[in-house]
């Protein structure tokens, strides 16, 4: 219960999934000005169009849109602006040698709150074919089947 009281979710990236195959996760923290905080903190983000490059060794994320804040006037900035992410110089290197490979891109999973900071789950992610959503659906199909079968099962 302790686990679940520090780390609130705020936005998750089921396309994400679908879409990619994710081979390696990475927690970055995220740099924002005033008001973007608190509506993080009522839940107003999205991060299904969002998309994270490297450039003269940082790390930013594209397309996250953060809804200006209601109460918040002047303070309020740009919801898709380009936000800098917060990660150690050798997790930069290491991904930065990664997606120098061919099909290897960066996507944010998750925006969450962990012990009062906003952090971003960054996922390590290789392109999925046509085929491969269709078998991966297929799987998601025969999962639920299977769980109504044995719910029906141990009625």
């Amino acid at each position: 219960m302790a686990e679940k009281e520090k780390m609130k979710l705020v936005a998750n990236n089921k396309k994400a999934y679908h879409d990619y195959f994710i081979e390696e996760n990475y927690e970055a923290g995220i740099a924002l000005h005033g008001t973007e905080v608190k509506s993080l903190r009522m839940g107003k983000c999205s991060v299904k169009e969002a998309f994270i490059r490297i450039e003269n060794g940082e790390v930013y994320v594209y397309g996250m849109h953060i809804s200006p804040y209601e109460k918040g006037n002047i303070f309020n900035k740009d919801p898709l602006r380009v936000r800098k992410l917060l990660l150690h110089k050798v997790q930069i290197n290491k991904l930065a040698g990664k997606i120098a490979e061919k099909g290897y891109t960066l996507v944010p999973l998750q925006v969450y709150f962990k012990e009062g900071k906003a952090k971003v789950e960054i996922g390590l992610a290789k392109g999925k074919k046509l085929y491969d959503k269709r078998e991966s659906i297929a799987k998601k199909d025969q999962r639920r089947e299977a769980e109504k079968e044995f719910k029906i099962k141990n009625l």
